[in-house]
C-alpha cells in the first residue's frame, strides 16, 4: 500500500491530540511505540486503520485511528522513507576537500551539489528513500581572477563550487550507491573505475544485512604507475591515478566492443595495481564479486582519507 506521509503527518498530530484530549480512552498511550508489535524485515509496511464511534453522551472524539506500522525495528511514523536517508561527510585528510555530488537519471539532486569541507570539517546532506547517485572529492581547488572555480583533480567542470549536475572528470575516486531497491535494499561502492584520487570510504550507519564499508584507504597515487600519473602544476608531484583505459583507450581496458561482458573482460596487470591497493573497491567495469556491498534502512557516513 503506498503510503502518503502527509496523510501519517496528520494521522499522527491526530493521535497525539487524542492522547491529549482523551485519557479515558481504551487505547491508552495510542501513540507509544509498544502499542504497534513489530514483524520481520521481509513483511511489506502495512497500514492497518481501525476507526471506532463512541457512544452516545461521552466526551470524545467522533473517530479514533489506530495505525500499525509493521516494519522490523521501525518507529512509529518514524518511517525511513518519511525522512529520508541521512549522509555524513568527514574529511580526515591533512587538506581541504571539494566535496561533489551527482543524482543519477531519475534522481533528484541533492540540496548541495558541491561544498567545501575544510580538514577535519562535517557536513550532512539528505537523500530521498529511493535515490541512486554518486559522490567524490575534489582537491586543489580555487577561483581565479575571472572567479571562475577549478579544481586540480575530479573538477566537475561547472566553473563553481556547485557542480549543478556535471560529474567528476577521471581520475576519481567515486563513491556509489542505489538506495531502496529490492524491498528496500540498498547497493552501494567505491569505484576506482574512472582512476584514482584520493583515499574514501563508504560506511552504513545502523542498518540491516551484512553492512560493510565500502573503502579504498591507501594512497595509491604512491604506486601508480608512471604511465597512469596524473602530475600536479608542478609537473612532478602525482596528485591522481588514471585507469587505463583513460589513459590508452584501449577496449580491453575499457571493457567495450567486443570486451563489452564479464567473459571477455578480465582484470589486467593495471587494474591489479588498484585492486592490491584497495581490494574492496571497483577495480575494473566488471569487478563485481567483491566490490558490490548491500544494506537496508541504514544512514551513511562519507569519510575522506578513512
Amino acid at each position: 500500500l503506498p503510503i502518503n506521509y502527509a496523510v501519517l503527518g496528520f494521522v499522527a498530530f491526530w493521535c497525539k491530540w487524542v492522547e491529549a484530549a482523551n485519557r479515558h480512552n481504551p487505547w491508552q498511550e495510542p501513540c507509544s511505540r509498544s502499542s504497534f508489535p513489530s514483524a520481520s524485515s521481509s513483511e511489506v509496511s502495512n497500514l492497518l486503520f481501525s476507526f471506532k464511534t463512541p457512544l452516545p453522551g461521552k466526551d470524545e472524539p467522533s473517530r479514533m485511528v489506530l495505525i500499525r506500522v509493521l516494519a522490523d525495528d521501525a518507529l512509529f511514523l518514524g518511517l525511513k522513507g518519511a525522512q529520508g536517508v541521512k549522509f555524513g561527510f568527514l574529511n580526515k585528510c591533512p587538506y581541504t576537500v571539494w566535496a561533489g555530488t551527482l543524482s543519477g537519471a531519475g534522481s533528484s539532486p541533492l540540496a548541495q551539489t558541491g561544498f567545501e569541507l575544510a580538514s577535519g570539517a562535517s557536513a550532512n546532506l539528505i537523500a530521498p528513500a529511493a535515490w541512486s547517485g554518486r559522490f567524490w572529492g575534489r582537491t586543489n581547488c580555487a577561483a581565479d581572477a575571472s572567479g571562475l572555480f577549478k579544481c586540480g583533480t575530479a573538477d566537475c567542470g561547472s566553473g563553481r563550487l556547485d557542480c549543478n549536475g556535471a560529474g567528476a572528470a577521471p581520475p576519481a575516486t567515486l563513491l556509489e550507491l542505489t538506495l531502496g531497491t529490492n524491498g528496500g535494499q540498498d547497493f552501494y561502492d567505491v569505484s576506482l573505475v574512472d582512476g584514482y584520487n584520493l583515499p574514501a570510504s563508504l560506511a552504513p550507519q545502523g542498518g540491516q544485512g551484512s553492512c560493510a564499508a565500502a573503502s579504498c584507504p591507501t594512497d595509491v597515487n604512491r604506486v601508480c604507475p608512471r604511465e597512469l600519473q596524473a602530475v600536479g602544476s608542478d609537473g612532478t608531484t602525482v596528485v591522481a591515478c588514471k585507469s587505463a583505459c583513460e589513459a590508452f583507450g584501449d577496449p580491453k581496458y575499457c571493457c567495450t566492443g567486443d570486451y563489452g561482458n564479464p567473459t571477455a573482460c578480465k582484470p589486467t596487470g593495471y587494474s591489479q595495481v588498484f585492486k592490491n591497493s584497495c581490494p574492496l573497491a571497483y577495480s575494473y567495469a566488471y569487478d563485481d564479486a567483491t566490490s558490490t556491498f548491500t544494506c537496508t534502512g541504514a544512514d551513511y557516513l562519507v569519510t575522506f582519507c578513512p
